[in-house]
């Protein structure tokens, strides 16, 4: 008998998934548990795999195309069994034309350009192929200027061959308004839905302080004279937050509504900047591991999130966030709350600055960090506490080795 298959719910918060890659036809033969599409979900590109062995028969989605949970991806039976019955059952999906591709190669540089179907423009805009315009682009022609042999006036490559390029100025201007409008993928559409019921739901208040790090940069260049994996300053952070929220447990809380839930156990959150925004992959158990082990497991996480790799369980269950920019040399930020978190820390840069130390300037090497709480949880009085035990893991970090 055919069998439908159809997209299931791949995740717990799952409400409908992009087809990133779909690697079967009609007349293939599969197996239960094959792998037959790439789905882009709101937390990971997983794979979808076949409960059905069989021919296919039909094949319903394409890639590129955005699925509902419920919605028909193919039918797998017997070669020539009638399927039409499964085929009027499944939900309509609306046509979508295929995006132009054009491959093409100016001043010597190759290029493809991916555009929606041209249609023609009326109202007095420029009339253009999308090859045309890139051409126009790249040689700074100013397209208004440029009479169009194509269908209906429409300017297309050749008229740009032939315009001489000589009598226009070296700086033309453009009057062309352009945009692009971008797909918003599952994971930014879940980022956005996330971090806006967080600000509005969540009253947030902010506590920096800062942190001289001149003896944890210390203890870095010592580790990593003598360990085959290099240690980063965001390791060391990760390990020092994780010490400082076992002496402040009211900081590892949620805020359920009738009850707020503290957590015995410490699951730090790892926010990781991708392509479609950030993934936050969670180190479990925290306190428990060392430098070195925390190490491993923030670049084998962060790889997977690179490579869409990541799990949906290597996501779920924080009960604490480190967000760190200083990397990109930002020297302070505020962030906003990874619900259920209570609480989640802004990293900065560690710069060299002038301090006064006994009586003298001197120079040290100083992080901001930026502690965000919920106040319906944290008082301000318990988050500062816990920058004080942060900075003092961070300034004689010899503890954190024990």
């Amino acid at each position: 008998m055919a069998e439908a298959i159809r997209l299931g719910r791949m995740t717990d918060t799952m409400e409908e998934g992009y087809i990133a890659e779909l690697t079967i036809k009609v007349g293939d033969t599969i197996k239960t548990g094959d792998s037959i599409a790439e789905v882009e979900t709101d937390k990971a590109t997983l794979p979808l795999e076949s409960y059905y062995a069989g021919k296919v028969l039909y094949v319903a989605a394409k890639k590129g195309d955005s699925l509902k949970i419920g919605d028909l991806i193919a039918i797998v039976g017997k070669e020539g069994e009638d399927f039409q019955s499964l085929l009027a059952a499944a939900p309509a999906q609306e046509a979508k034309p295929e995006a132009e591709k054009v491959a093409v190669k100016v001043e010597g540089k190759a290029a493809v350009v991916e555009s929606v179907p041209v249609q023609t423009e009326d109202h007095g805009r420029v009339k253009a192929s999308p090859l045309a315009k890139l051409i126009a682009k790249e040689k700074g022609i100013n397209l208004a200027s440029i009479h169009g042999s194509g269908e209906d006036g429409r300017i297309v490559k050749r008229d740009l061959e032939n315009a001489s390029t000589a009598s226009m100025p070296s700086r033309a201007i453009v009057t062309t308004e352009s945009f692009s409008d971008l797909r918003v993928s599952q994971m930014r559409k879940t980022i956005a839905r996330r971090l806006s019921e967080s600000k509005n739901n969540a009253p947030h208040f902010y506590l920096t302080m800062d942190i001289n790090m001149d003896k944890a940069m210390s203890l870095r260049a010592d580790l990593n004279e003598v360990l085959p994996q290099k240690v980063s300053f965001n390791d060391i952070v990760l390990k020092a937050v994780a010490s400082a929220i076992r002496k402040n447990p009211l900081i590892n809380t949620s805020w359920l509504g009738d009850t707020i839930r503290q957590y015995e156990h410490i699951h730090i959150g790892m926010a990781v900047a991708v392509e479609e925004g950030l993934l936050v992959p969670v180190i479990k158990f925290a306190d428990q591991k060392s430098i070195q082990d925390i190490s491993k497991e923030a670049k084998a996480l962060a790889e997977k999130a690179s490579t869409k790799k990541l799990l949906p369980t290597e996501m779920e269950g924080s009960t604490f966030t480190v967000s760190n920019l200083g990397m990109f040399g930002i020297e302070e930020f505020t962030a906003i709350i990874n619900e259920p978190n209570a609480c989640i820390l802004a990293v900065g840069a560690i710069r060299q600055v002038p301090v006064v130390v006994n009586n003298e300037i001197k120079v040290a090497n100083m992080m901001k960090v930026t502690l965000s709480s919920d106040h319906r949880v944290v008082d301000g009085a318990v988050g500062a506490k816990f920058l004080q035990s942060l900075k003092k893991a961070l300034e004689a970090p010899v503890g954190l080795m024990l």
